[in-house]
């Protein structure tokens, strides 16, 4: 009788970690990138009474619950954070602590903290790799990401550039129509704007050929008047582009003695895109469709924004953007052998077996999505159902100790 007492004692302790276990899931039932426990019981070794054959046994009651983290995905919700991202499938963020230890998160709520580096939302360095001297080396240790030190960008020359058109087939050689202009802005290597103008005029006498000038205004240079860049395009019988041919040398235009003490600009004029003739004769009105270059001007630093594949991108007010990091991830084969380490974060143990640290997307690693956050994977209908049977557990032993005690007493009034 007196083993029952201790049987029920003990099933009153695991059942009451059990519920312990229930109200932490609960209450983090809105943290970011937290893993839901899920207790396992086990019995004590049981006792044999009479001759030990094994017909008459009774247990000894339950031992005291093991937790296990359950590392299922958690639901995955968009947001407006440049620094949000969040892990589908197998992995962890890295992160090292004020302390220096490395330490692993689901959580992907980033910012960037006073000194300039990505960190955890409760502060913790977020690791991966930076861009060092223009070269991002995934092959190198991890370490903490930290944006430019400087707010700009420098100017970018340009060195070619294009016009997607069409000129007139039936424009009538010395009418208005016969003569087409356009224009594209490049950069030197200051970072100031010249107007490239592009004028095409039919020729009177050599049928499908359009003569060109390229220039740029006079102001431009230290020494006018500008020297324009001229020629002739011809088109075959179907408006298609013939001379130049696509295996032909692109037009080089120069520009020389730049006013504002620029390098010189060496333009390549690209007429093909590949093989395709990006300049067309159609019966039609000339006109411009596209019009590209591929230099820029100095710009400030806008924003850092982290993108899908947690690739860390420095945007531009010029509107270019420039990759400057890499978030590192890290694949643990046992998972449920790390150990909670609070602030969303899991350290390692004994048990654990050694993180593997890579891109995301490769060796087994799950993929990173930018503009969005894991949600805790807490189920709270089955954490409900959990905690209610529980509840009847825990009452059903007190049952068993009540009842017990009441038997003690009727023995010892038994004695008196």
């Amino acid at each position: 009788m007196f083993t029952s007492l201790s049987t029920a004692l003990s099933a009153l302790s695991a059942t009451s970690t059990a519920i312990d276990v229930v109200g932490n899931n609960l209450a983090n039932l809105d943290t970011l990138g937290f893993k839901a426990s899920d207790v396992s019981f086990h019995d004590l070794l049981t006792q044999t009474m009479g001759s030990g054959t094994g017909q008459s046994q009774i247990g000894f009651g339950v031992g005291s619950p093991t937790t296990q983290f359950d590392f299922s995905q958690g639901a995955l919700q968009t947001t407006s954070g440049a620094l949000d991202v969040a892990i589908q499938g197998d992995g962890f963020f890295v992160v090292q602590t004020a302390a220096g230890a490395t330490q692993y998160t689901r959580a992907g709520n980033f910012q960037i903290n006073s000194q300039g580096l990505l960190t955890t939302a409760t502060g913790d360095n977020v690791q991966g790799w930076t861009l060092t001297n223009g070269v991002l080396n995934t092959n190198a240790p991890i370490s903490d990401i930290g944006v430019p030190a400087s707010s700009s960008a420098a100017p970018v020359p340009s060195t070619s550039f294009s016009l997607d058109m069409n000129l007139n087939a039936a424009a009538a050689a010395g009418s208005t129509d016969a003569t087409f202009s356009t224009s594209v802005q490049v950069y030197d290597s200051l970072g100031n704007a010249h107007s490239v103008t592009a004028t095409f005029t039919k020729d009177p006498t050599t049928l499908g050929q359009w003569n060109y000038s390229l220039s740029v205004p006079d102001a431009d240079v230290t020494n006018p008047p500008a020297t324009p860049l001229t020629g002739s395009i011809t088109f075959d019988s179907k408006g298609n582009l013939a001379t130049p041919a696509a295996t032909d040398p692109a037009p080089q235009f120069q520009i020389q003695g730049l006013a504002d003490g620029a390098s010189d600009l060496s333009l390549s004029w690209n007429l093909y895109n590949g093989t395709t003739p990006r300049i067309t004769q159609f019966a039609q009105a000339s006109a411009v469709s596209a019009v590209s270059q591929d230099g820029s001007a100095a710009a400030q630093l806008v924003s850092v924004g982290l993108s899908d594949g947690g690739q860390i991108l420095a945007k531009y007010s010029n509107g270019q953007q420039a990759e400057i990091g890499q978030l590192a991830m890290a694949t643990v084969r046992n998972p449920q052998s790390l150990i909670a380490a609070g602030d969303n974060n899991y350290g390692v143990s004994t048990l654990t077996s050694l993180p593997a640290v890579g891109i995301p997307g490769t060796g087994g690693r799950g993929s990173v999505t930018a503009g969005a956050i894991e949600s805790s994977n807490v189920d709270i209908a089955r954490e409900f159902t959990n905690l209610i049977v529980f509840q009847r557990a825990y009452q059903a032993n007190a049952k068993v100790v009540t009842t017990v005690d009441q038997l003690s007493q009727a023995t010892i009034n038994l004695v008196q």
